[in-house]
């Protein structure tokens, strides 16, 4: 039983891995995600039994506002049945296992602190882009929860606006799935959602879409200046679907250049941030929600 089992609830899938205490992955699947909670605890209940002889604990990554010390799910993003579930009781009372919870995007982080490209980084943010702006937040070598529970949940952040409005916050501005949206109807394209024909267009600089996806990296590099103002950090990391197309790393780096360029003298006032990619894809959420297992056993 020195094994870890890991569950990363997503809209649409369920992902989960059986790990080592080395955080090597040994093997991984998924299945669909249920539309009610008392499918989605069956189905949870299901595989932590297909793993129970072989595991020492299980880690869950998923939206939401989490109180990870508590284990507790506030909101759950789309999966709004997932609100004020404690997921960590359930499990321990279901099968006597210690259980941790963590957001997804702070997940992401925890996995880039950990083994990936924010390792031996004391002030760092991992910035996930996909339907909306996720991030995770290290400060002082450690994971920023905040008073709330919702430190780093860059999607609420505003744009000026005499009445704000859903369209004026971060989470549609650079949402990257609302930007694919646009580029495939501006090329006419049968399906929203065609990202490989999107990036075709983008990768060869095509007049008609080019300047969407500049607008939607210019968001990103402004986001990444205001809180590199507050934060002050040593390096962002991009994650994300996208994140794999090196052109959305090139893009966001000459545009955070350019806002900084227009500061005149004031651009030394703020030190830039390095901007990388994630190390981690689709698997970055199983990693950290593991990680926050393993700080709350050395905790214990």
């Amino acid at each position: 039983m020195n094994h870890y089992l890991s569950i990363d609830v997503g809209g649409t899938h369920i992902k989960y891995a059986l790990f080592d205490k080395s955080g090597k992955l040994l093997q991984k699947n998924h299945c669909e995600t249920p539309q009610n909670l008392e499918a989605f605890l069956v189905v949870v209940d299901q595989l932590i039994a297909a793993f129970a002889e072989q595991i020492r604990g299980v880690a869950v990554s998923c939206p939401g506002k989490i109180d990870t010390k508590a284990g507790i799910i506030y909101y759950g993003g789309a999966l709004t049945y997932l609100h004020e579930l404690n997921l960590s009781k359930h499990i321990w009372e279901k099968f006597g296992l210690p259980a941790t919870v963590v957001n997804d995007g702070k997940a992401a982080a925890l996995a880039e602190f950990w083994q990936g490209n924010l390792r031996g980084v004391n002030h760092g943010l991992a910035l996930i882009l996909g339907t909306g702006v996720g991030g995770g937040i290290i400060s002082d070598g450690k994971l920023l929860l905040g008073q709330h529970f919702q430190a780093g949940e860059l999607s609420l952040m505003a744009v000026p606006s005499e009445t704000l409005q859903p369209l004026d916050m971060l989470g549609m501005n650079g949402s990257a799935v609302r930007m694919i949206g646009r580029v495939a109807e501006k090329l006419g394209l049968e399906n929203r959602k065609d990202g490989r024909a999107v990036f075709e267009a983008i990768n060869a600089k095509d007049e008609r879409v080019y300047p969407i996806f500049q607008d939607f990296c210019r968001n990103i590099a402004y986001l990444i200046y205001n809180v590199q103002a507050v934060l002050d950090m040593k390096r962002v990391v991009i994650g994300g679907g996208i994140s794999a197309q090196s052109v959305v790393l090139e893009e966001i780096q000459a545009q955070y250049q350019s806002i900084l360029n227009g500061l005149g003298p004031f651009q030394f006032m703020v030190t830039p941030v390095d901007i990388q990619v994630c190390a981690f894809g689709s698997e970055a959420n199983l990693i950290g929600a593991i990680y926050q297992l393993m700080l709350m056993e050395k905790s214990l």
